[in-house]
């Protein structure tokens, strides 16, 4: 069971809504900082919001956000969204270097055919069989102790990051990092 959302990075303010859809109405696309889950989000009567902002989107009284719309169509986040989404992301990953590199220390087989490993973008069965033998060595300590150890091996931090992004447009099978 996944825990709820507490609270959520606004990564874009439309204060007029959505150009095309007519409604007035202000809106705020966010991220979950737990989950990540792409949140659509409406603030108070008065309240405008920053970029990156922090909000609580938890139970009880929200002192900024009035309600939250739903979940946010990867197809409707806007330019600026997508971009804030990508540096969220990566200062995630940097904060929580630790627990991304875990993921390389812990990864396990989906099947007899695919690893998790193997779902990041540009790692394949080559780079797995390695991470593997390595890691039954000695534990990896950091990305720079990945990348020293393995050659040729695609920046791990940039992997995650795509792999996040891909995850949030729904349209992945296996889910690792986003639920």
């Amino acid at each position: 069971m996944t825990q709820k959302e507490e609270y959520a990075i606004v990564l874009d303010y439309l204060p007029y809504g959505y150009p095309l859809e007519g409604k007035m109405m202000p809106i705020a696309q966010a991220i979950g900082e737990t989950n990540f889950t792409l949140l659509q989000l409406i603030p108070r009567k008065g309240i405008s919001l920053q970029v990156k902002e922090r909000v609580y989107i938890g139970e009880g009284k929200r002192d900024k956000i009035y309600y939250i719309l739903g979940r946010l169509p990867s197809e409707k986040l806007t330019e600026n969204a997508k971009f804030q989404l990508e540096e969220f992301i990566g200062g995630v990953i940097d904060s929580k270097e630790k627990q991304f590199v875990d993921f390389f220390n812990n990864a396990n087989a989906i099947n007899t055919r695919m690893h998790q490993i193997e779902l990041l973008p540009g790692y394949g069965k080559k780079h797995m069989k390695e991470i593997l033998e390595q890691r039954q060595e000695k534990p990896f300590e950091s990305f720079e102790d990945l990348k020293r150890r393995i050659p040729n091996l695609p920046d791990p931090k940039a992997a995650i990051q795509k792999r996040i992004i891909l995850e949030l447009s729904g349209n992945e099978r296996h889910k690792i990092f986003v639920f």
